[in-house]
């Protein structure tokens, strides 16, 4: 891969990874991970997040209000809370070094190995906070599908449902896993390309004390 296609996807790559980590971090802040509506007020539409709940009328009308306690929030909203902040707290760093590796930043020629090893390691923490956005956003999305087919439950109590928030870090955290994905492959190619060069330098060599006893000849 040569140096512009190579920094054409390093590109590609971080702004998936900006799109992402900006998915996750609305979603860690939108008051709409699960919801669901009351059969006695249907105008009315209860939400809950991992910050505050909600309470939508159909008028436009918004009331929210904070948990007072993290102890008494649910035990997955509890992890989540912490996986889904580390996770943007981790993707923010991993940005950072990422784009100190990038091609499009220009450094000393004696300065490339260490770009290379700040993009190894942008991508590698890239992975790292992906799976920390996915992995509660999924147990959530499950504890909710469970708790919804519970047949213990009665039929007229109201059962929660997925929100728009869950899908937000979804892709948040699909995003940023590919993007991490690109930068590292950015890394395999380019080293795979080098050996060529290597090899040619090294015949070059070969050839030029043949001809000097050539001539001496």
């Amino acid at each position: 891969m040569n140096s512009v296609h190579r920094r054409r996807l390093q590109l590609v790559a971080f702004a998936l990874s900006v799109l992402g980590w900006i998915l996750t971090g609305t979603c860690n802040y939108l008051p709409d991970w699960k919801n669901r509506s009351l059969d006695l007020n249907v105008l009315e539409l209860w939400t809950m997040g991992l910050w505050q709940a909600c309470i939508v009328q159909d008028v436009g009308g918004t009331q929210c209000k904070d948990f007072d306690s993290f102890l008494a929030l649910p035990l997955e909203f509890k992890i989540s809370r912490i996986l889904v902040s580390t996770s943007n707290g981790l993707g923010l760093l991993s940005l950072v070094i990422a784009s100190l590796g990038l091609d499009c930043l220009k450094m000393e020629d004696t300065e490339q190995k260490l770009k290379k090893q700040l993009l190894l390691l942008g991508g590698v923490l890239l992975w790292m906070s992906g799976v920390l956005a996915l992995v509660p956003v999924s147990w959530v999305a499950h504890t909710i599908i469970q708790e919804f087919w519970d047949e213990d439950i009665p039929e007229i109590v109201p059962r929660w449902e997925i929100g728009d928030a869950l899908f937000s870090g979804w892709f948040g955290g699909f995003f940023i896993i590919l993007g991490g994905s690109l930068l590292l492959s950015t890394i395999c190619l380019s080293s795979d390309h080098q050996l060529p060069e290597q090899y040619a330098m090294a015949d070059t060599q070969d050839m030029h004390p043949s001809t000097s006893g050539n001539r001496r000849l």
